[in-house]
């Protein structure tokens, strides 16, 4: 249910199962009228494209008015597959009104309108007059189901070049879509349903990535315990200014676990930190002398002079799990013999950009990352033989020579500024006890999400969710997980 499969795979089922006599676009129609059905619509508008998206879209209005539904079928352009001409003659023989041309029909109050304009083959902008179809979809003022995926959307990427339709639900064929839950699609998308068509298990090759779905049970704990059995956490970082940076990220490696945690600022003035005692405080001297640790993270709050580039190509060379964010991955972006020796590493390591910083380390743009983040986060991990977590929404994470992941959790209330100092801080600790790298990004990722999505329920909205308050909550998502 939540794999990932490539288009051309998606096409292969589609083949073979018109070779087998199996009618998915019946089924398609069938999964939509049911669910359009049972949220009780009785007045539906089906806009129809030419394609097979939209032969779906119009054998589902056959179906709904056999239930007896109100529905009315906008065709800004003739279907163009057999399919969809037959649906269209057997819309006529119900007395269907359909509506031709690229202007909508006028507003009857529709209940739920259903796109099925274009599916999952669309990979371009959409061009006139599709992009002003789309737009008056848009506008019209009921709630919009996309069928497979919201017309103008990459359902592979998740990327919105140029006019899309914005729904409130999407219900999907055959399998996920990874363009439904990262990037851009997350918001055109909606709430996303999959309707397998019923096809069956043994047909699908292995999949490219899937869904981040921890398994239960990784941080379970005997009785009989002690700190040490917990690994230990070095956070480096925190230059004059930037202090707050090193000490969230030391702070959620103790709520995510960790025995024990150091954090290593370059800001000497530090001593403890009042609001979480037990975090040990280490000050860097001239060699820079770490304390002993399991885990090293640096980066949060590093900044990117002397001193902090001094760090990174030293703590490159330790044989031990390092995790690089911020200002560390600047650094690595900056100077490409920091990155060479990065790839060089047998250790584990792990890089936690956003965006922009993924954009730097590739030589590209941000616009260029986003257009594809799964390629993005791939191409990094291959890059550097690193387990890579592209920061957003629908965070990726990429490891060489295994399918991704894309996190589905979270939202706009970890959009504030330290929460990729608690998500380091979190990944770490999740290592310090035993879990390997991309195990340990899965299960950051989607609890700090969860964190965040349950801060959201409570309050009634994402607004407010400074990082430091989101640890307590972090700590009881994990717990379900031991």
């Amino acid at each position: 249910m939540n794999a990932f499969y490539s288009l051309a795979a998606l096409h292969g089922i589609e083949a073979r199962a018109e070779a087998d006599g199996i009618d998915l676009m019946a089924r398609a129609a069938s999964a939509t009228a049911d669910w359009l059905v049972a949220r009780k619509a009785e007045r539906i508008l089906i806009a129809a494209g030419p394609g097979n998206n939209g032969g779906d879209a119009l054998w589902a209005a056959c179906l709904l008015r056999d239930a007896r539904v109100d529905v009315t079928v906008w065709l800004p352009a003739p279907p163009t597959a057999s399919a969809g001409q037959a649906a269209l003659a057997a819309l006529a023989e119900r007395g269907v009104p359909v509506v031709h041309g690229v202007t909508p029909p006028a507003d009857q109050g529709w209940d739920w309108v259903a796109d099925g304009l274009f599916g999952i083959g669309l990979a371009r902008p959409l061009a006139a007059p599709w992009d002003a179809v789309v737009d008056a979809l848009n506008a019209l003022d009921a709630p919009i189901l996309a069928l497979d995926t919201p017309s103008g959307l990459d359902a592979m990427t998740g990327h919105a070049a140029g006019a899309v339709v914005r729904a409130c639900a999407t219900l999907t064929f055959l399998a996920a879509k990874p363009g439904l839950a990262t990037g851009a699609g997350v918001d055109h998308a909606g709430d996303v349903v999959l309707a397998t068509l019923g096809v069956p298990a043994d047909w699908w090759p292995a999949p490219l990535g899937q869904a981040c779905a921890p398994a239960p049970g990784q941080l379970a704990r005997e009785r009989d315990s002690h700190k040490g059995r917990f690994g230990t956490v070095c956070v480096i970082g925190g230059a004059p200014g930037m202090l707050g940076a090193v000490l969230l990220a030391g702070r959620a490696a103790l709520a995510a676990g960790a025995g024990k945690v150091y954090a290593c600022p370059i800001d000497a003035r530090l001593f403890i930190d009042p609001a979480a005692p037990e975090l040990m405080i280490h000050e860097l001297d001239d060699e820079a002398h770490l304390p002993d640790a399991d885990v090293l993270a640096l980066g949060p709050g590093l900044g990117q002079g002397g001193a902090a580039r001094a760090l990174v190509d030293m703590l490159i060379g330790v044989d031990k799990p390092l995790l690089l964010d911020a200002d560390a991955l600047n650094l690595i972006a900056t100077y490409a013999s920091l990155g060479q020796r990065l790839a060089a590493r047998q250790a584990p390591t792990l890089l936690t950009p956003h965006p922009r910083e993924a954009a730097r380390l590739l030589g590209c743009d941000t616009t260029t990352v986003q257009a594809d983040r799964i390629a993005a986060a791939r191409d990094l991990a291959e890059r550097f033989g690193a387990t890579v977590v592209l920061k957003g929404a629908g965070s990726v994470i990429a490891h060489p020579g295994a399918p991704f992941l894309v996190n589905t959790t979270g939202g706009p209330a970890l959009a504030v500024a330290g929460q990729g100092d608690v998500l380091t801080g979190a990944i770490a600790a999740l290592i310090a006890q035993g879990l390997s790298a991309r195990d340990a990004a899965a299960l950051a990722v989607h609890a700090h999400g969860l964190a965040g999505d349950d801060y959201t329920r409570e309050m009634g909205g994402p607004i407010g969710l400074a990082a430091g308050a989101l640890l307590p909550r972090l700590s009881r998502m994990l717990n379900r997980y031991s």
